[in-house]
């Protein structure tokens, strides 16, 4: 039976990720759970307490390997197969996510973008050709895509959801400032930038006021 993760848990896996490579990068060969809890300000027990769900990956008195380390919690993540990535939207954000090769490192292929703006239809983005929203569902009925990134304003966003899960997308990536509603085993990364935005203006404006 397979063993239920803590959605906590499963949001830190990228970050230990992150700073494992870091890690790599500087030539560090092995870090204890104290070592790492120091550089990621999460305390060691909640970090052995992480990786325990999957199996712990440590040693006693030695720490973890990071190279191994960061190569098993990329397979926990999925990171050790490639998919294929469309966006909707060729807009400022859409060329952006377009044009950010990192996504390429971890195995996420942007392989086509869409748009309904004929003025943006037919240019290219590093390499890949705006099509015309009409389109997308004959793409998704010929070519196997995995994630749907949309870039596109909130009132579009229902429809274009609607083409993509009747089409066989299981997940999307979504940009636009609205909740969607999608069938069971749809999954939705919602990143609402606007929100992360108000976050930092009630920090600011609240800043020392519990102190007063």
């Amino acid at each position: 039976m397979k063993k239920d993760i803590s959605p906590a848990v499963i949001n830190r896996l990228p970050r230990y990720y992150r700073y494992l490579g870091d890690l790599k990068e500087h030539d560090v060969v092995r870090i204890s759970s104290r070592e790492l809890s120091e550089r990621m300000h999460v305390t060691a027990s909640q970090i052995r307490q992480d990786l325990n769900n999957f199996g712990g990956f440590g040693q006693q008195g030695y720490g973890y390997n990071v190279a191994t380390l960061q190569e098993e919690i990329g397979k926990i993540l999925g990171l050790d197969r490639s998919y294929n990535l469309v966006i909707v939207g060729s807009g400022n954000l859409g060329q952006a996510l377009a044009n950010y090769t990192d996504f390429e490192r971890r195995g996420f292929f942007v392989r086509a973008l869409f748009d309904k703006d004929e003025k943006k239809v037919g240019k290219v983005v590093r390499g890949i050709k705006v099509l015309p929203i009409d389109e997308l569902e004959k793409y998704l009925k010929e070519n196997k895509v995995d994630i749907a990134a949309l870039a596109i304003p909130r009132t579009d966003a229902p429809s274009v959801a609607s083409v993509l899960t009747n089409n066989g997308v299981k997940a999307i990536w979504n940009f636009a400032h609205t909740d969607l509603h999608v069938p069971n085993g749809v999954f939705v990364q919602n990143v609402h930038l606007i929100e992360g935005l108000m976050q930092l203006s009630y920090k600011l404006t609240n800043d020392g006021a519990d102190e007063e």
